[in-house]
């Protein structure tokens, strides 16, 4: 490891810890004695993508996140979120063990988190995922969303637009005016 000061090759570990997914290092430089943190962590095997064309590309966890984060933005979603369900994704893909998937399945995976999540969210990603070619096969996604609603409250991790108390205040208010 070259020491980031003063780049000498040879430095001695001091301390060893494990944290989330890998191995946090505490080293000192044996040349200028300066202490530097590293991290390690295990690469798991190469995992490829097949694309709609069979085209096979290098799966890379920035691109699935990059359009889990299109579909999200502006949402009102918890802190991490996000982050949680790619970690969740890819470590579901690392855990089926094989070298290749197809991008249907990434993007079946994608869809059912994205449903539980937030429904928008589901929506955007679908619209592209989906190739919607007209506003009609878009209305009947949006239709099975709201047949499969009824009765059923939001998603949990979805955060609610107005505290509990105003929303009593406004439906007090309607039930007034109808009267």
């Amino acid at each position: 490891m070259d020491c980031p000061f003063c780049g000498h090759r040879d430095s001695k570990v001091i301390d060893s810890r494990d944290v989330n997914d890998g191995i946090r290092r505490r080293r000192q430089c044996l040349s200028c004695g300066s202490r530097f943190t590293t991290y390690e962590r295990l690469q798991p095997s190469s995992l490829f993508v097949i694309k709609k064309d069979q085209r096979r590309e290098a799966f890379t966890k920035d691109k699935l996140l990059s359009g889990i984060r299109k579909a999200c933005e502006k949402r009102p979603l918890p802190t991490g979120s996000v982050d949680k369900l790619a970690d969740d994704i890819e470590a579901e893909l690392y855990q089926r063990g094989k070298a290749e998937i197809p991008s249907t399945l990434i993007g079946d995976m994608v869809m059912a988190r994205l449903k539980n999540l937030d429904y928008i969210a589901y929506i955007r990603f679908a619209s592209v995922y989906r190739e919607f070619t007209d506003i009609t096969a878009l209305k009947r996604e949006i239709d099975t969303l709201v047949t499969a609603e009824v009765g059923i409250p939001s998603p949990t991790a979805q955060l609610p637009l107005l505290p509990a108390e105003a929303l009593e205040v406004v439906a007090k208010r309607r039930q007034r005016s109808r009267r």
